[in-house]
């Protein structure tokens, strides 16, 4: 047994904590496959910890902190939206981020925040859940797949300076 998750709604009141664990969590997924130069800009220009605090105030964002035996092990970020990005499909919410401290992976941390956005999403009356996610991350996307998720197109994500492919993966809610 992992020990006990808990999953809490966060807000403007957790705004720093949920900067520092973006900014750190990011950095540890993929400091390993890009250049350092490219993710100190990606850090300092795009994913700044003051841009990070301010999404804690959108309307339109969900944050959920995943603790693992009380220790903060996991954030997701759902933003509602009323569409998906694909033709004709609309009463869509989308996981933003959703990512696991690296002392917590495989420890259910990812399971425990997937379970609560699909159940977010149904609360909601959402017909579909999607995401986008880097075309590199086999691991993620298996844990993807393994929900369900499919593959409907491909966007540009950028990092620094250099343009990566993120799929778009998408679900029915109760599917």
């Amino acid at each position: 047994m992992f020990g006990i998750t808990e999953i809490r709604v966060a807000g403007i009141p957790e705004a720093e904590l949920i900067a520092d664990i973006s900014r750190r969590t990011f950095y540890d997924s993929f400091a390993a496959q890009n250049t350092r130069e490219d993710m100190d800009r990606f850090l300092n220009e795009q994913f700044t910890r003051e841009k990070l605090i301010a999404e804690t105030e959108d309307p339109d964002s969900i944050f959920l902190l995943a603790y693992l035996d009380g220790k903060l092990a996991g954030y997701a970020r759902m933003r509602e939206s009323d569409y998906l990005p694909e033709p004709g499909t609309v009463n869509a919410i989308e996981i933003a981020r959703i990512y696991s401290e690296q002392w917590s992976i495989g420890k259910g941390i990812g399971k425990a925040l997937m379970q609560r956005c699909l159940e977010v999403a149904a609360e909601k009356r959402k017909e579909w859940i999607w995401l986008g996610v880097w075309e590199h991350n086999q691991r993620a996307i298996g844990f993807y797949k393994k929900w369900g998720f499919e593959k409907f197109g491909e966007h540009i994500f950028v990092v620094g300076e250099d343009p990566q492919i993120d799929w778009l993966m998408k679900k029915q809610i109760g599917s």
